[in-house]
C-alpha cells in the first residue's frame, strides 16, 4: 500500500508511453469513508439540533390525543351495604397498572391514587355521614377518562360522644371536610407545586397538616372556610401520595389523599442546547472543506486522464512513423 500510495516519476524512454503519477484508487476510497464518516456524524447532530425557524416561518409543538383507558377499575373493599362508624376507611381494588384512580363519594371527589404495577390500588377515603356511593375512574397520562367503576355504597354511621345524648346530634352542619381539584399535579425537580385546598363545614379556627410523601410535612393554620395554596417542592423525580388533614376547633378531623407526579428534567439543559449548535459549527466548516478537497482530486485525476490519452496519441502516430 505505501508504494502504490508513493507518488513516483517515471524515467523516460525513447518510447513515449502513458504513465500516472499518483494512485487514484486508494485516494477514492479513502475520500469515500472520510464522507461517511461525516455524513455519520452529520444526521444525528442535525436531529438534536434543528435550526431555529426562519423569518416568516411558524413552529409548532403539540401533543396527540392517544386512546382513554377502555378497562374500568373495580373496587373490591369495602364491599356493599357496609356500615363504619370511624373514617376514613381504605377503599381498594384492581385497575390497569399505569393508570391514575380517582374515587368520588356521591360525585364529591374523594381522592387519587395510582394504579401499581400489579395491578391495584388502595387509598384512604374520607365518608359524609350517612350513605355513600363510591364510584372509581380512572384517567390516563393525557388526563383521558376511562368508565366508571362498579357502584359500591356504604354507610357512616356517626357515633356520638359518650357525655353526649343521642338527640344533641346534628348531623346537618358538624362534619367537616376537605376538597381539591388538584388530581394528578404534575411539576418538576425544583419547581414550586400548588395544592389548592378547601375546608367544608367545621368550626374555625383549623389545622391544617399536609404530608408531601417525601418526607416533607406542612402545618398550615387557618382562621376561615376560604380556599388556599399548600406549597411544596420536591427535589427528585417520581409518584407521590400526599396526605392532607385538617383538625377543626371541635376535634372534628377531614382527611384527603391526592396523588402528585414529578417529571423527570434533563440533568443540564444549558449542555443539552449549546451542544448540538456547537457540532453544526463544526460540520458547517468541515463539510465545505471535505467537498474542496475531493474537487481538487477529481481535478488532478481529470488531468492525467487528458494527459495520458495524449500521450497514447502521440505514441500511436509516432509508431506509423
Amino acid at each position: 500500500m505505501h508504494n502504490r500510495l508513493k507518488i513516483s516519476q517515471h524515467k523516460h524512454s525513447g518510447r513515449l508511453r502513458p504513465h500516472e503519477y499518483t494512485s487514484y484508487v486508494p485516494l477514492f476510497f479513502l475520500l469515500l469513508i472520510v464522507g461517511a464518516v461525516l455524513a455519520a456524524f452529520s444526521i444525528p447532530a442535525l436531529a438534536s439540533g434543528s435550526p431555529p425557524p426562519q423569518s416568516g416561518s411558524v413552529g409548532l409543538t403539540g401533543t396527540m390525543p392517544g386512546t382513554p383507558p377502555s378497562v374500568a377499575a373495580h373496587i373490591s373493599s369495602p364491599t356493599n351495604g357496609q356500615h363504619f362508624s370511624t373514617t376514613p376507611v381504605t377503599v381498594s381494588g384492581t385497575c390497569s397498572p399505569g393508570v391514575l384512580v380517582e374515587v368520588y363519594k356521591n360525585d364529591i371527589f374523594a381522592g387519587s391514587s395510582f394504579c401499581d404495577k400489579s395491578g391495584a390500588f388502595s387509598l384512604q377515603v374520607d365518608l359524609l355521614i350517612g350513605q355513600n356511593t363510591l364510584v372509581a375512574r380512572v384517567y390516563n397520562a393525557l388526563n383521558q377518562v376511562g368508565p366508571d367503576s362498579n357502584s359500591v355504597s356504604v354507610f357512616y354511621d356517626a357515633v356520638p360522644p359518650v357525655t353526649s345524648a343521642l338527640s344533641a346530634l346534628d348531623f346537618s352542619s358538624s362534619q367537616l371536610l376537605l376538597n381539591t381539584n388538584a388530581v394528578y399535579r404534575g411539576t418538576f425537580p425544583g419547581q414550586a407545586l400548588n395544592v389548592p385546598i378547601s375546608i367544608i363545614g367545621g368550626t374555625p379556627p383549623f389545622a391544617v397538616n399536609v404530608q408531601w410523601g417525601d418526607s416533607g410535612n406542612s402545618v398550615i393554620p387557618r382562621g376561615d372556610n376560604l380556599a388556599f395554596n399548600a406549597t411544596h417542592t420536591y427535589k427528585t423525580a417520581g409518584t407521590y401520595e400526599v396526605t392532607i388533614q385538617a383538625t377543626d376547633s371541635q376535634q372534628r378531623v377531614a382527611f384527603l389523599t391526592v396523588a402528585a407526579v414529578v417529571n423527570g428534567q434533563p440533568p443540564v439543559a444549558a449542555a443539552s442546547t449549546n451542544a448540538p449548535k456547537t457540532s453544526v459549527n463544526k460540520l458547517l466548516v468541515l463539510w465545505p472543506l471535505y467537498a474542496i478537497i475531493t474537487t481538487l482530486v477529481v481535478s488532478f485525476w481529470m488531468g492525467e486522464q487528458r494527459e495520458k490519452h495524449m500521450l497514447n496519441a502521440a505514441s500511436a502516430t509516432h509508431s506509423a512513423i
